[in-house]
């Protein structure tokens, strides 16, 4: 049974750091890549960031680069994504997504998990 499972989310200030958590379950780290995805109350979804299974790549939306990482433990088969000097517009539900079999960040992301919410206020 494929899982994926955030956590971390809460409420933090502008400027402030959270790390979240993606545990996945059902399938291996080393097939499939797997990408943040976040959608803020009134806003189609957006992909944030993904990190390829075949190479360990990631890449990021450009509203995130040089503040977000996207990093994983094979070992624990989990994914995460380090979130610093976050910003009000960076408020969003976060979801962790599986792209397709051994496709890189690309294609039909065909499991999500919950969705974690982050909240950047004073």
């Amino acid at each position: 049974q494929v899982q994926l499972v955030e956590s971390g989310g809460g409420l933090v200030q502008p400027g402030g750091s959270l790390r979240l958590s993606c545990a996945a379950s059902g399938f291996s780290l080393d097939h499939y890549s797997v990408g943040w995805f976040r959608q803020a109350p009134g806003m189609e979804r957006e992909g944030v960031s993904c990190i390829s299974s075949i190479d360990g790549s990631a890449n990021y939306a450009n509203s995130v680069k040089g503040r977000f990482t996207i990093s994983r433990d094979m070992a624990k088969n989990t994914v995460y994504l380090q979130m610093n000097s976050l910003k009000r517009e960076d408020t969003a539900v976060y979801y962790c997504a599986r792209a397709p079999f051994a496709s890189g960040c690309v294609g039909e992301y065909d499991y999500w998990g919950q969705g974690a919410q982050v909240t950047v206020s004073s």
